[in-house]
């Protein structure tokens, strides 16, 4: 029996979903369901019990994803000790993160990293920030990447950059007329804003308490996509990363006001496993991560103009 099956068992257990489990492999639905049919009738034993579209884990099944993930991660840090003393950059590197930075931030240094390294697979992955810590945390992906990121016992924080973040309307919007404007204006406006447990949304509360704003909150959603297209209405207002916006801006669908008082910039860190041995696979991405970084300069070149 391969030992990459128990990953696959333990990947469809965390995620409660055979196709995210998948999705995380590389593989196909039915070549997941396959391989969890494989380990029943090794060990003749039911694993798993799908109800109304959840997963449940049979008794049988609790004791082997027990068992399943000491070996899954045994068997990674023998992958990982024995290609960090090769010194050779392939295998796989694997990062989660937040939408608002995977998809603005991560573009550029992943290609550039990709083309020099194309021994190297890397696993992005799109989740919620208490995620990545926990995953982190547990040894099951190499690097986090996150904004406002937070020192903790088993986490290393590596600085990797700051973004502005910005005031956004839709052109129709009354704002949309002025070119620049205080903090003190946002008071019982109406707003679309990150979820609160989202770092950049208490970031955002606390700044606004500090000018003795109260906004309106008129939705709250958990990514960066659906705040822009609710802010393109017209009725709310937002404030997101400004590498977020640079097409909404080109194609004048939303429009940035700068604030007169205020330069809200977003701190980004690389998070790691206090204690983990980089593979030189690791070791070259954060690297390109911190010299895209340093190359970079701000404000974002296509919004120079509007701010």
């Amino acid at each position: 029996m391969h030992l990459e099956i128990f990953k696959v068992f333990c990947d469809v257990v965390e995620t409660g979903s055979f196709s995210r489990a998948a999705s995380k492999n590389l593989l196909t639905q039915s070549a997941v369901s396959q391989q969890i049919r494989s380990l029943e009738a090794h060990y003749n034993r039911q694993l798993v019990e799908r109800s109304r579209g959840r997963i449940r884990l049979t008794q049988a099944g609790e004791a082997l994803y027990q068992v399943g993930k000491q070996i899954s991660q045994k068997y990674r840090q023998i992958e990982e000790e024995l290609q960090a003393l090769s010194h050779t950059v392939a295998g796989s590197v694997r990062v989660n993160t937040v939408y608002s930075v995977g998809l603005y931030e991560l573009s550029a240094p992943l290609k550039h990293y990709l083309q020099t390294f194309p021994e190297v697979e890397v696993h992005l992955e799109y989740t919620r920030v208490n995620k990545i810590y926990e995953d982190v945390s547990r040894g099951d992906i190499d690097l986090g990447i996150v904004a406002y990121p937070t020192k903790r016992s088993q986490i290393v924080v590596t600085p990797f950059r700051e973004d502005r973040l910005v005031l956004v309307c839709a052109p129709q919007h009354p704002f949309a007329a002025l070119s620049s404007l205080p903090m003190k204006s946002l008071d019982r406006e109406k707003f679309v804003g990150f979820e609160r447990d989202i770092p950049t949304r208490r970031a955002l509360d606390r700044i606004f308490r500090q000018h003795h704003v109260r906004v309106q909150y008129t939705t709250e959603v958990d990514n960066i996509e659906t705040v822009k297209r609710i802010v393109e209405l017209g009725s709310s207002l937002a404030i997101v990363p400004e590498p977020s916006i640079v097409q909404e801006v080109q194609n004048n669908t939303l429009k940035v006001i700068p604030f007169v008082d205020e330069v809200v910039m977003r701190p980004l860190g690389i998070i790691s496993k206090r204690g983990r041995r980089f593979t030189p696979a690791v070791q070259e991405f954060v690297r390109f991560l911190q010299s895209e970084s340093r190359s970079t300069t701000r404000p974002t070149p296509a919004l120079r103009a509007t701010s």
